[in-house]
């Protein structure tokens, strides 16, 4: 065993290599150098390793004190080193994050270019108006049967007013007593309503109705709205009344006037026209009071053959009924020209005449 090495040499050469070290560790610039001076100092061939392994060479209480000062300095630099990794890698992070930064101040995508149609629109508007005088939705099918779309309202087989109507029939099944058609008209679902209800009924049925006609004003797929009250005591001051309130709120005119006509409809007695107010001057229509009038829908007393094919007591109980072309109204409040684009697809015309998700066009829509 090897004499004693003189403390004061082992302490200066400890204090020495700790002071290197530790100045190399400040200013090791990136966490690849400190790692490379983290193996040559502590590593399986590190200089602090290889002074650990002449420990075997000293005699026991050279050994403890050497040992015990190769400890210290070992917790040293390895303290060094983490606290330096630990500046190295926040400062690795920051120029990442600054290197990969969003600018979320931009926007994430282009506006928008998405539209309610018009007529999703208007449905949405007059539900919404309806709702609040207490009325229901009501469904039904778009392919009926000649009872419901026909029969069941006071027109049968030889009535002309069928003819009228420009129907889609299709393909007849053998052993069956009424054609299929594409409904005329919503007033289906009124019979429905009736069939499976029992008055007070307080409904309106909007949806897509089908004739074979196509015009500036008329085309072969076309969307209705139907109202249905039936109670023991509604009349036609009542049917004015509920139109009144609903023209004037859709159209947001507060002395919008309208009007009832005389006239027929197999399905009602007796029967109006719905005029409304309006002018007509340098080729332009505008709503309200201004003297004249514009036909704006069909109304009337439900007939009571009507209520006898649905199973309710004419004696007893009464209601009324009316429907109105929704394009027809779309048109008139937002100043549309031609039903046909409706149905178009032109995406400009959209673009145009739709209306954003959050867009509250309607002042009942507000409340």
């Amino acid at each position: 065993m090897r004499d004693a090495a003189n403390p004061v040499e082992n302490n200066d050469e400890l204090s020495a290599l700790k002071s290197e070290l530790g100045t190399a560790v400040a200013s090791a610039a990136t966490i690849a150098a400190l790692d490379d001076i983290r193996v040559s100092a502590l590593g399986k061939k590190g200089r602090i390793t290889d002074m650990m392994k002449t420990l075997g060479t000293l005699s026991p209480d050279e050994r403890k004190a050497r040992g015990a000062a190769l400890n210290i300095l070992k917790d040293d630099i390895a303290s060094v080193i983490d606290a330096r990794q630990k500046i190295l890698s926040t400062a690795a992070l920051s120029e990442k994050l600054a290197r990969e930064n969003i600018d979320i101040t931009l926007s994430p995508r282009p506006q928008a270019e998405g539209r309610i149609h018009p007529i999703s629109q208007t449905i949405d508007e007059i539900i919404t108006i309806f709702a609040s005088m207490g009325f229901v939705t009501a469904k039904g099918p778009d392919i009926e049967n000649e009872y419901y779309n026909f029969e069941a309202l006071n027109l049968p087989s030889s009535h002309p007013a069928r003819d009228m109507q420009a129907t889609f029939f299709l393909p007849e099944e053998a052993g069956t007593k009424y054609k299929t058609v594409l409904r005329t008209q919503t007033s289906p679902v009124q019979i429905r309503t009736m069939m499976e209800q029992k008055p007070p009924i307080r409904i309106i049925a909007p949806g897509r109705t089908y004739r074979c006609d196509y015009d500036q004003t008329h085309t072969p797929m076309f969307h209705q709205v139907e109202g249905l009250v039936i109670d023991e005591h509604s009349h036609m001051g009542h049917l004015k009344g509920c139109l009144l309130d609903f023209l004037r709120e859709f159209f947001g005119i507060d002395d919008l006037p309208i009007r009832f006509r005389p006239s027929y409809f197999p399905f009602t007695e007796p029967s109006a026209e719905i005029d409304i107010g309006c002018k007509r001057s340098g080729g332009e229509l505008k709503l309200g009071n201004y003297g004249d009038w514009l036909e704006i829908g069909g109304s009337g007393m439900v007939h009571p053959n009507v209520l006898r094919n649905c199973g309710i007591d004419p004696d007893k109980y009464q209601g009324f009924a009316f429907g109105m072309g929704i394009e027809r109204i779309a048109m008139l409040k937002y100043g549309i020209p031609d039903l046909r684009t409706f149905f178009d697809a032109d995406l400009r015309w959209l673009k145009h005449y739709g209306f954003m998700p959050l867009d509250i066009p309607n002042p009942a829509m507000k409340e």
